[in-house]
């Protein structure tokens, strides 16, 4: 399965991606993409619709217009949100019957990369046979719409205010924020209207950081990828909580009232540990990936959670939770995927599930996040330049002792880049020098093996 999503010409795991006005994120491609998505999206005889949505990224227009014009030229109707939240499109792809979504968005990249992401009619990502369909079409000569069957085009306006009522109705309808002093680092991306406002509807004291976009500041020193200006911004205010989103606000980074960061491994114990007690648990679990910490599985062990761990990715993480019926999925880089709620990750939604947790306990942040003690955890890149590495004998004997080692006391994950000449090599054991020994060994192996 992963070698072939390795083989694509376009689709990674995470849709299109790269630096603008570059292969393969041009106008002509985008336009191209738009036509074959929409030639592969006709299905039936009614008005066929597509929703698209796009993060705050100078490169969004460009972008946006190309997709526009491939769609409209096929026969699709075309629905343009603005900026809004990945999560968002995917809502409303699903709640506006339209038989396609698209995000025009990067995520936590910089600004002068941009990407696009499609969702179908039920609001999830696109199943591997429906990119691999695309991408044949995007090669082909598609036929065009007639002149009277071309698509028009309209922009809502409303798009935001009802995102913003389905994330506040994932929230319990019980409780309140109000007393609460909440700083949200919006990555000047695309919830940069949307989160501030739920938080302040829902009656928190708001102090809201990275909300003035301006076309190249997407994730410039802000955000769930640079918490620093959060983690500052909540020991100057004396806030009891902050929350960084990335620049498409699929993922999150909570932040303590003491300015301590708060990683995707915690929040999933928090999460499904309440979800649990509350009968509401789906699956008998959580899906997590190879990365999450040890400590997340030693103590969802004793609460009675099993742990699923998927490749990294998020697309392989809802894959597992919806064959297995799980609820509650996640990355530790803050991607959390909470199926009752939403189809993708979703970080205003997950940071809502936090914020409930918080006024329940009635105690600091630091005390309700902090759910286990995390194992010392090292990630070490090896590059190399050509061959197979990780085939070497002398590789092998190294990562069989290392392996050996660690039973018992430790993990040891060794897994290829899938975008670039990298090996990457991450052990975690109760000893941080046994941990940090292992993967300079396995790191030694390797350079020798590829030189």
């Amino acid at each position: 399965m992963h070698e072939k999503r390795m083989t694509r010409r376009y689709f990674g795991t995470d849709g299109i991606r790269g630096r603008t006005n570059a292969w393969p994120m041009t106008a002509q491609l985008a336009m191209q993409v738009g036509m074959a998505a929409g030639t592969h999206f006709q299905r039936g005889d009614h008005r066929h619709r597509v929703v698209i949505g796009k993060d705050t990224r100078l490169s969004g227009y460009m972008v946006e217009n190309a997709l526009v014009a491939g769609f409209t030229a096929v026969g699709m109707d075309v629905v343009q949100f603005g900026p809004i939240p990945t999560p968002a499109v995917a809502m409303l792809a699903h709640s506006m019957r339209a038989d396609l979504g698209v995000m025009i968005s990067a995520s936590h990249n910089p600004y002068f990369d941009n990407g696009i992401k499609l969702f179908g009619p039920d609001g999830y990502k696109l199943s591997d046979e429906d990119e691999l369909k695309i991408e044949a079409l995007i090669e082909q000569q598609v036929p065009l719409a007639a002149s009277k069957d071309i698509g028009r085009a309209r922009r809502v306006e409303d798009a935001r205010g009802r995102y913003i009522h389905a994330v506040k109705s994932s929230f319990p309808a019980d409780l309140r924020l109000d007393g609460l002093k909440i700083v949200i680092d919006c990555a000047n991306g695309a919830a940069y209207q949307v989160a501030p406002s739920a938080l302040w509807e829902l009656g928190a004291t708001v102090v809201a950081v990275g909300v003035n976009p301006n076309g190249t500041n997407i994730n410039d020193g802000c955000g769930s990828t640079a918490p620093l200006l959060c983690q500052e911004t909540v020991v100057s205010s004396g806030a009891d909580i902050g929350i960084a989103l990335d620049g498409d606000a699929d993922r999150l980074i909570v932040v303590d009232e003491k300015g301590q960061i708060v990683d995707g491994d915690q929040i999933m114990a928090l999460i499904a540990a309440n979800f649990a007690r509350a009968g509401t648990l789906r699956g008998g679990g959580l899906v997590a990936t190879v990365m999450s910490n040890l400590g997340l599985e030693r103590f969802l062990t004793g609460q009675g959670i099993a742990l699923e761990r998927t490749s990294v990715g998020d697309r392989y993480v809802l894959e597992r939770m919806r064959s297995g019926g799980f609820n509650v999925g996640g990355e530790q880089s803050g991607h959390m995927i909470l199926s009752d709620y939403a189809t993708t990750g979703d970080g205003t939604v997950a940071a809502l599930q936090v914020l409930a947790a918080l006024v329940r306990s009635g105690k600091p942040a630091s005390e309700t996040l902090h759910q286990f003690d995390p194992v010392p955890q090292l990630l070490k890149n090896v590059r190399f330049s050509g061959g197979k590495p990780l085939e070497h004998d002398d590789v092998r004997r190294v990562i069989a002792q290392a392996q050996a080692e660690l039973t018992g006391v430790g993990r040891l994950v060794i897994r290829p880049s899938g975008t670039e000449p990298v090996i990457r090599v991450m052990a975690e054991g109760d000893r941080e020098e046994q941990v940090r020994d292992v993967v300079d060994r396995i790191c030694a192996a390797v350079e020798k093996a590829a030189a």
